[in-house]
């Protein structure tokens, strides 16, 4: 049975490096990735794939060093020929899709626009290509695997089971849910002012932050680490939404870090932000231990203008 992987050529942030890559790719029928700082990783064993990840980036924290090396050995020793890879540009474009027709290989300086070194031999169809779709709908990793229905959604639908779409939520409170849709954005911006260093916003293996991130159950509001004790922490903003909603979906995104980012017994903590106290929340997080909840308050005050 053939797998369905998603991966992104080259950061889409510049355009111009971007076309000159891409372009190559489907000249050539390859497409590749980079990491070139490790040299040749492909016949590595999966502990010394780890071992040179995590000696090479010493910099990057441990989730950030084994998403690295998960990745690397997936495209080398997981995707196969007959295997499909949607090729994205950004998270909301599906630049194209192949079907791979032959083993990863290691060149290095194939391609003069990059030093990229690890290449995929495919074979590029026509259609569809450059599909943008009017909402995130891909992942921030630079590989991940697809499900068939994943896949074909993209290729053939909307991309809303792509996506990891959500039902519509619930809202108690509207102005709450309005507020709090700019309040994430600001929360993000003054992230080190607000947590004076207690908690950094969780940066992903492209160098992506972990504002809106995409798993496979839906998209976190913010991802951080708290870094004395290397523990992931899900942060959810009540945004007027019931307390069962907002702390079971708390919940659930932890039990996916716990499964999908963490390493050995590293640790996931809850962090709920609303604006005011709200009896029902109090009752649920009494019967968790690792979901606290804060709270913030909003000045806002006309002067006369004489």
């Amino acid at each position: 049975m053939p797998r369905y992987w998603v991966i992104a050529p080259i950061e889409s942030k510049n355009p111009e490096l971007f076309a000159k890559v891409w372009q190559f790719d489907l000249a050539n029928n390859v497409i590749s990735i980079g990491w070139s700082e490790l040299a040749d990783v492909s016949k590595m064993t999966r502990a010394k794939l780890v071992e040179t990840v995590s000696s090479t980036f010493t910099d990057k924290p441990p989730q950030t060093k084994a998403l690295i090396a998960n990745m690397l050995w997936a495209f080398y020793h997981e995707i196969t020929p007959n295997d499909f890879i949607v090729a994205r540009r950004g998270r909301k474009t599906l630049a194209a899709v192949a079907k791979v027709v032959g083993p990863a290989k290691y060149a290095p300086r194939k391609n003069p626009a990059t030093t990229h070194g690890n290449y995929l031999e495919v074979e590029w169809h026509e259609r569809p290509r450059d599909k943008t779709f009017p909402g995130i709908v891909f992942p921030m990793n630079t590989l991940a695997e697809l499900s068939e229905v994943q896949y074909r959604d993209l290729v053939e639908g909307t991309g809303e089971h792509g996506g990891s779409r959500e039902p519509p939520e619930a809202v108690e409170d509207q102005t709450a849910f309005v507020l709090e849709n700019y309040l994430e954005d600001f929360i993000v911006s003054n992230f080190d002012a607000i947590f004076k260093g207690k908690l950094k916003i969780y940066e992903d293996a492209d160098g992506a932050d972990g504002q809106q991130y995409t798993t496979d159950v839906g998209r976190i509001d913010i991802l951080a680490v708290e870094p004395t004790s290397n523990s992931f922490v899900v942060i959810e903003l009540k945004k007027g939404r019931p307390s069962d909603q907002v702390v079971g979906q708390t919940l659930r995104y932890m039990g996916w870090v716990k499964k999908n980012l963490c390493i050995g017994d590293q640790a996931v903590k809850g962090l709920v932000i609303c604006r005011d106290p709200d009896p029902k929340l109090t009752f649920a997080l009494e019967m968790t231990c690792n979901i606290e909840v804060q709270y913030y308050s909003v000045s806002f005050r006309l002067k006369d203008g004489s």
